[in-house]
């Protein structure tokens, strides 16, 4: 599209106020659009960051000068989220966010992780296009994650029963219909990955999907050369660990693994609330070392020197952004068969995927004692990264879709 558009992006988290990869999109797809002359509106919510990190938002995000930013909060705070969260109504926010959107005429409202900005009474018909990225399993489970019970796969729904295990109220909205005539009113859903899409259909969703997979802007790739001092001190080889510290990612499965394997350590990027028991669990464990926080430009650093990143997730992760951002440092990765992380490593041939713990211990053998192979795989994965998972390929895609429902739009409005 050569003119200037006006976007809307609406997401729960935006950084700094942002704990996971659904912030992060928002803010390089943003980002991007901005560079390229298009403007974008934000409008994100403070009180449900706040509500979860009383501390506050960490880290420095700047933002192009085409970015607008709308970060609400209430006079009451925590109240705000979480009756958006019961009730599925922008209660608090509802005028506040239409503010925003009478504003201006927007071209696209780009909807992500609404859950608790707005609940799906937020999808209202609408003149302009309508986009929702599906970052999480919202639309089909009140945890985001399929994760039953907190303690398995969610093969079989029982979302009341499964909300109180996880200490949550269950939401009474989900059982009136809402939802499914909310979603009516969206001209298209995104998938990052065809699997999170397939599920989302197999879950009893009937609306249309497009795949467009997640991407890690160039700016943000460079291979760095200069090691910080405590990365210079890493002299013993090492496999790496990347995102929050959570049951659903699956790093208590790799510390037993740990403790018998001392040809390389294991390093720990993250932190979460899950941090404590794996400390606890790690104990004794000389060659597992927990590094709280990384800010991305550390990380990076981390990603280029090791062996191989692992990424042990027992839950259906929607996309392996860790994945390419490993790729993007010519690292391979080693990936439980589980999920849209599969896909993406044989897409690629970037790695490895296991079903068990010995395969994952052979992988681990592979790329350690053969740097051939080793080298083979980051290359592999690089050259993936550079073909499908970069801004342009994802803007190609984005901006195609825009136009043919833009048409669709105008078709539609012609003949009423």
């Amino acid at each position: 599209m050569g003119q200037s558009l006006n976007f809307c992006m609406i997401t729960t988290f935006y950084p700094p106020y942002n704990f996971g990869g659904d912030g992060i999109f928002v803010y390089r797809l943003s980002n991007e659009l901005a560079k390229r002359g298009h403007n974008v509106d934000i409008i994100y919510c403070k009180d449900a960051y706040l509500m979860l990190q009383h501390k506050g938002p960490k880290g420095n995000f700047p933002n192009h000068p085409n970015i607008n930013i709308h970060g609400l909060k209430s006079r009451l705070g925590l109240i705000s989220p979480l009756l958006t969260q019961q009730t599925g109504y922008p209660l608090l926010k509802r005028k506040e966010i239409e503010a925003v959107l009478r504003s201006k005429r927007f071209d696209v409202i780009h909807y992500h992780n609404i859950s608790l900005v707005g609940g799906p009474k937020l999808l209202k018909p609408r003149k302009e296009v309508t986009l929702y990225t599906m970052h999480e399993y919202w639309l089909v489970c009140p945890m985001h994650v399929l994760w039953k019970y907190n303690r398995e796969l969610c093969t079989q729904r029982n979302c009341f029963w499964c909300s109180l295990a996880w200490k949550r109220l269950p939401q009474l909205w989900r059982y009136s219909g809402m939802l499914e005539k909310a979603i009516k009113n969206v001209d298209c859903f995104i998938s990052p990955s065809k699997f999170t899409m397939e599920k989302h259909h197999e879950m009893g969703l009937q609306i249309p999907i497009k795949h467009i997979p997640h991407f890690l802007p160039a700016s943000e790739e460079g291979i760095v050369e200069d090691e910080t001092a405590e990365i210079e001190a890493q002299t013993k080889p090492y496999f790496l660990f990347v995102g929050r510290l959570e049951k659903i990612k699956g790093l208590q499965d790799l510390l037993p693994i740990f403790k018998d394997y001392h040809n390389a350590e294991l390093l720990v990027a993250g932190d979460g609330k899950y941090g404590n028991v794996l400390r606890k669990m790690a104990k004794g464990c000389s060659n597992v070392k927990f590094l709280g926080h990384v800010s991305f430009q550390e990380l990076q650093k981390l990603y280029r020197k090791a062996i191989a990143v692992i990424i042990p997730s027992v839950c259906y992760e929607v996309f392996g952004m860790i994945v390419i951002e490993s790729f993007s440092m010519k690292t391979p990765v080693i990936v439980n068969n589980l999920g849209s992380l599969p896909n993406i490593v044989e897409e690629s041939g970037g790695g490895f995927v296991y079903k068990n713990k010995a395969e994952l211990t052979e992988a681990m053998d592979i790329l350690r004692t053969r740097p051939e192979i080793r080298e083979e795989s980051g290359e592999k994965g690089y050259n993936a990264y550079r073909k499908y998972w970069t801004e342009e390929s994802y803007l190609k895609k984005y901006f195609d879709l825009i136009s043919r429902i833009s048409v669709q739009k105008k078709t539609i409005k012609q003949q009423m």
